[in-house]
């Protein structure tokens, strides 16, 4: 007689739902809120699991609101280079503006790490643990789809990232594409003609940038730039760029790196293989972090205001928090020219 009540399925948040009604958490919360994507006959079936469960639509958000925590969840998914640490210089930096930011409204700061292979509910558990308020996740990595399905169905949510005209989460980032624009335009004027871009192009924001230089190398009558597919974990970015450059040793003269921290691998690489900068490579890096200024020489690069993006992430989370619904803000990029290019 008790084996109902032992094997009953616990439905805690809309992860267990979803399991349970077995679609992804995503249509659960699209279904839950009457979104017409989602067919009436699988809506119907969610609905009545739901109140057979006793779970509520928006049960988690109202919990959240009737229970304030005083804490903000940031999350970091590495879904495209798992071996990427927090300790990189860009998510160092974004991180200490944000605790500053967030410390100022009164509120703490969660973080976390996630590679999304090893956990496909990374995003819904954290939401769903009752721990935090709400959550900023720092870069889409290759979780896009996943983070638009729970923007769906969850209010307070910021996302560090690309914006891509139609999205509904809301995103807080630099104009990547102009941003590769300014980059390229640098290093053609530079006298540079044979260009390479550094970095993984399977992720959004590089993807971005690459594609905003190969804009500016078309307009300006120079061949196709050659991808050099790097990761962004030190000890591998090093033995890589270190293989591009034997590989296609004298077939470059123009570097555009997807971030500082690889711009200042290669220059270390490139000194290392003979090659001076900027005489023989024109290098510009993206970002404008400290390592920027402190490289020799110092680093021409396309600075992005993260202490400005770090503010209005938290900004627009709090009104959001408050229950309104905020637009995407996309910052302008600014060149910043010093000795590499």
């Amino acid at each position: 007689m008790n084996d109902d009540k032992t094997t009953r399925t616990t439905v805690r948040n809309i992860t267990d739902l979803a399991r349970l009604a077995g679609v992804s958490a995503g249509t659960v919360s699209r279904a839950l809120a009457g979104k017409s994507l989602v067919n009436a006959k699988t809506r119907e079936r969610i609905e009545a699991l739901a109140r057979e469960h006793g779970f509520r639509p928006n049960q988690m958000a109202s919990g959240l609101r009737r229970q304030k925590t005083s804490v903000v969840g940031v999350i970091i998914p590495l879904g495209h280079d798992v071996r990427q640490q927090i300790s990189d210089s860009f998510f160092m930096t974004l991180l200490g503006h944000l605790a500053d930011e967030l410390t100022h409204e009164g509120y703490d700061l969660m973080l976390r790490r996630v590679v999304p292979d090893n956990d496909p509910d990374w995003l819904d558990r954290f939401i769903g643990s009752g721990m935090i308020d709400g959550v900023i996740v720092i870069g889409q990595s290759d979780q896009f789809d996943r983070i638009e399905d729970v923007a769906d169905g969850y209010n307070p949510m910021v996302v560090w990232g690309n914006h891509t005209e139609g999205q509904r989460h809301c995103v807080v980032g630099t104009d990547n594409r102009l941003g590769g624009r300014l980059a390229a335009e640098r290093l053609i004027a530079a006298g540079a003609r044979r260009l390479a871009f550094l970095g993984d192009t399977t992720a959004i924001e590089f993807a971005a940038r690459f594609a905003g230089a190969q804009d500016a190398a078309r307009r300006l009558g120079i061949g196709p730039i050659m991808a050099l597919p790097t990761h962004l974990s030190p000890e591998r970015a090093s033995a890589e760029i270190a293989a591009h450059l034997a590989a296609h040793a004298g077939a470059i003269d123009g570097i555009f790196a997807a971030t500082d921290t690889l711009a200042a691998l290669c220059l270390t690489e490139l000194r290392g293989h003979g090659f001076a900068v900027p005489e023989a490579v024109k290098l510009v890096g993206f970002d404008d972090l400290p390592i920027a200024r402190q490289t020799v020489p110092p680093l021409t690069t396309v600075r992005q205001d993260i202490a400005a993006g770090a503010r209005a992430l938290v900004d627009l989370l709090l009104r959001r928090l408050a229950g309104e619904t905020t637009e995407s803000l996309v910052l302008p990029p600014e060149l910043v020219v010093r000795k590499t290019a």
